[in-house]
């Protein structure tokens, strides 16, 4: 007799990449990964940290077009500040990146602003906050508030006409 399975868990992608200054808070927040959001996958698209031409744009245009061909729903950039990164990234048409340090920002970010992609400072964050900034990013969901969608589609507008 063949047990019946429930059904199972999709697992949801968040690609990931650092420069060379973000390397290691990259490391420590995939190790974590499964503690941290157990439903989302870690696509780890590069930045070690054994070269210092692990440059910022890299890792921002690695995780952009990943997620623009539909290869992840979000995406972690990991930089010194959280600067260079959130800037690249945000030239790319449907990213929404932003540089998060609490919880509250981090969950604010996705709800209000449908971010999808977290940017950390590693010089900024420790691993352990980092994880709990995180967990609030991978755990919130954009509301369907009107207000929200509102302002929202007023920014893809403003993408539209940049082109």
């Amino acid at each position: 007799m063949m047990a019946i399975r429930s059904a199972e868990v999709s697992t949801r992608k968040l690609a990931i990449a650092a420069d060379h200054a973000g390397a290691a808070l990259k490391a420590a927040l995939l190790n974590e990964l499964q503690t941290i959001a157990p439903d989302w996958e870690g696509i780890d698209l590069g930045g070690d940290g054994s070269d210092l031409t692990d440059d910022y744009p890299d890792a921002s245009r690695a995780v952009a077009e990943l997620m623009q061909r539909g290869g992840a729903e979000r995406g972690l950039l990991i930089c010194g500040s959280g600067i260079g990164v959130t800037i690249a990234a945000n030239k790319f048409n449907g990213i929404r990146a932003s540089i998060a340090h609490d919880p509250a920002s981090a969950e604010q970010g996705v709800v209000h602003d449908a971010m999808n992609v977290l940017s950390l400072g590693a010089k900024v964050i420790d691993p352990a906050t980092a994880a709990t900034v995180l967990a609030a990013f991978l755990t919130a969901t954009p509301s369907d508030a009107e207000r929200f969608v509102r302002r929202t589609s007023k920014v893809q507008q403003i993408e539209k006409e940049q082109g």
